[in-house]
């Protein structure tokens, strides 16, 4: 992890003094995703109500520029022009790079489906399952920390040997037990939780795109 995104993560802690207990586990989730986004995995995410709207949010961060604008290499440019001469400058123009990373929340058919003919609390294990390999991240959010579907992802991503980080509140419930790092912010109140997930979340976003962009 480079020097620049550790301190890409000082920004948060001077703003939000109150996370400064979660420092090690922040820096050990971000060395985890950038671990994994440089041996070519992703990253996974779930967790439901708010928790599934934060995944969503993630997913848009890490896609496409956040506060970088990724322009494509050189590369890419090139080949995009030599298979697609009349489209190349708008394809090159607003493409941006992209950190590959899938929620598991909007899967709307498989997850009625599985629910209906399997088990309603198994459905996002079950994409861990298809989806996840060896050396991708789940990223576990659950305010209370004991969301049964949410456990049983962490549980099937640490069979498939996925690197597991939970995002909880301040007891981390059991998915303290059982995920690799679990950041359990200093709040008991699942709305005040939530309020210091998200500079969280966006703070891992942040690091991680200062870690393979320059631009």
């Amino acid at each position: 992890m480079k020097a620049s995104t550790k301190k890409s993560l000082d920004i948060l802690f001077n703003r939000y003094p109150a996370l400064e207990p979660c420092r090690d586990d922040i820096l050990a989730a971000t060395a985890s995703i950038c671990a994994s986004y440089h041996a070519g995995g992703k990253l996974i995410v779930c967790g439901n109500g708010g928790s599934a709207a934060d995944a969503e949010h993630i997913v848009g961060e890490l896609m496409k520029g956040f506060l970088k604008k990724r322009p494509l290499s050189e590369e890419l440019r090139q080949k995009i022009k030599a298979a697609f001469p009349q489209d190349a400058d708008y394809l090159s123009q607003n493409l941006q790079g992209a950190l590959p990373a899938l929620s598991l929340v909007n899967q709307i058919a498989l997850g009625t489906a599985f629910a209906n003919d399997q088990a309603a609390d198994l459905v996002f294990a079950q994409q861990v399952l298809g989806l996840g390999k060896e050396g991708d991240v789940l990223l576990a959010i659950s305010t209370s920390g004991n969301s049964k579907n949410v456990v049983y992802a962490v549980e099937a991503a640490r069979v498939c040997g996925l690197k597991t980080v939970a995002l909880t509140g301040r007891s981390g419930g059991r998915l303290k037990g059982i995920s690799d790092i679990t950041i359990a912010v200093p709040d008991d109140e699942t709305y005040r939780i939530q309020e210091l997930h998200l500079p969280v979340y966006h703070a891992l976003c942040a690091a991680a795109e200062e870690e393979f962009f320059e631009a």
